[in-house]
């Protein structure tokens, strides 16, 4: 901890009375009667208060007291989260701070940033015992939207373009929050944000590449203004990241320095709100840069299902993996038969290179599409191993074609088991079409 501050160890109860840890950050011999502010994290399980130190510090030296705190990893994971439990936990930690000596109880506020975005309206419009509330890089539109949004984004700002980021990355999200893998997927902000009485300091970076920084600020707007809350001012920092950080690339990059005046601001906007100085409905700093919009992300057709996307993979098992198994087996019983087509072993080999290809490549541009996308060689736009892909599945598609006439010409001649192997085969290249082209690999 810096020299120039004092930090109390504390804990409190979160959500279900779960123990909970955190540090106070003060200056040494400050005055009575000042504004407390509680920091919430960003996602992430059990993600170390640490995380927060340069906000809390920076924040502390301009007369706060500043509460951070270990986030739980307790009902908490990649797939399994509730923003509830996390405003519960946000509201134990302002009843902390409100007991701490030299802080008056009614100036403790929150500030969240990117999911605290959404934690801490809701924990504001729980308590009145919550004074003001700070969001940074704040989401007004639903988890699963702002996530498609985010990775495209990433893959947009490598050069990528065409079906793998248009269609095959927010249908893979669809099927991911269709099978419950994508907690909270379609939670709607604007009730909440329109419940919260609080004055509210919206900051975003121009270059936030998680958060849509042109789409948001008018929804946060308007949903307070729904409320009856006019008091809010929202600021945009040039230079600066979704975490309101300096960034030298235009947001793939993040230093650990804060944007200037950012904490200046944190600092006398707490000060004037909670001395009854309120601001109304101000808008300040350069406009953000965002390159594409938010789609919508509603709940799957049927057809579109997760379980749906299961079926077909189960058809394609059957229908592909019949085929090699069954001349295995031959093979072994010295009973081999000449194919019907050569084409019927790309189908099947094909095909099977395809779908699990196609899957494993999309859930690596998942895990890396965000802000540092890493979608390897390109062409045109276009990445290499998704070019490959599509190639494979035009292919497998004229294979199909081609099986499926060779088997119609010699159809008298080809023995009854064959026909059973053929049918599966063709059944698993007929269903690979409507897939193909559901995921992209059939288009430009």
């Amino acid at each position: 901890m810096p020299a120039d501050l004092k930090a109390t160890e504390v804990s409190f109860r979160g959500s279900g009375g779960l123990a909970m840890h955190g540090t106070v950050l003060a200056q040494p011999g400050a005055k009575a009667g000042r504004p407390g502010i509680v920091l919430v994290h960003g996602a992430g399980t059990g993600t170390p208060r640490t995380q927060l130190l340069g906000e809390a510090v920076e924040f502390a030296r301009r007369g706060l007291s500043v509460l951070i705190y270990d986030k739980r990893s307790e009902g908490y994971s990649l797939f399994n989260r509730s923003y509830s439990q996390l405003a519960d936990d946000a509201l134990g930690a302002v009843a902390k701070l409100r007991t701490q000596p030299g802080i008056d109880p009614a100036k403790v506020g929150l500030w969240g940033l990117s999911e605290g975005g959404w934690v801490v309206p809701i924990a504001a419009s729980r308590s009145t015992e919550v004074a003001f509330i700070v969001l940074v890089g704040a989401n007004a539109l639903a988890p699963l939207r702002q996530q498609t949004w985010a990775v495209a984004a990433g893959l947009r700002k490598a050069g990528v373009s065409g079906s793998l980021v248009e269609r095959a990355e927010p249908r893979l999200y669809t099927a991911i929050a269709d099978g419950g893998m994508f907690p909270e997927p379609y939670y709607d902000p604007a009730p909440t944000i329109a419940a919260v009485r609080q004055p509210v300091l919206g900051i975003w970076g121009v270059h936030d590449l998680l958060t849509p920084p042109k789409e948001t600020p008018p929804l946060f707007a308007k949903a307070l203004e729904a409320g009856g809350n006019r008091h809010y001012t929202f600021q945009f920092f040039p230079g600066a990241d979704h975490a309101a950080h300096q960034t030298p690339d235009g947001g793939v990059t993040r230093l650990k320095t804060l944007a200037p005046g950012y904490a200046d601001l944190v600092g006398s906007w707490v000060k004037d709100v909670t001395d009854g100085k309120l601001r109304t409905a101000q808008t300040n700093g350069p406009a953000p840069v965002q390159a594409s919009f938010t789609v919508p992300m509603d709940p799957p057709a049927w057809w579109e299902s997760a379980l749906a996307q299961v079926v077909a993979l189960l058809v394609f098992l059957v229908g592909f993996g019949a085929y090699p198994v069954v001349a295995l087996v031959r093979r072994l019983r010295r009973a081999s038969l000449a194919p019907v087509s050569r084409a019927a072993r790309l189908v099947s080999a094909g095909g099977f290179g395809v779908v699990l290809g196609a899957f494993g490549y999309l859930f690596y541009v998942v895990m890396t599409g965000g802000k540092l996308a890493a979608p390897g060689p390109m062409v045109a736009g276009h990445p290499v191993i998704w070019v490959a892909l599509q190639l494979l599945a035009v292919a497998c598609v004229l294979a199909t074609v081609r099986t499926a006439l060779a088997w119609r010409r010699r159809r008298a001649s080809v023995p009854g088991g064959e026909r059973v192997r053929l049918g599966l085969l063709l059944a698993g290249g007929a269903v690979f079409v409507p897939w193909a082209l559901y995921w992209g690999l059939l288009l430009p």
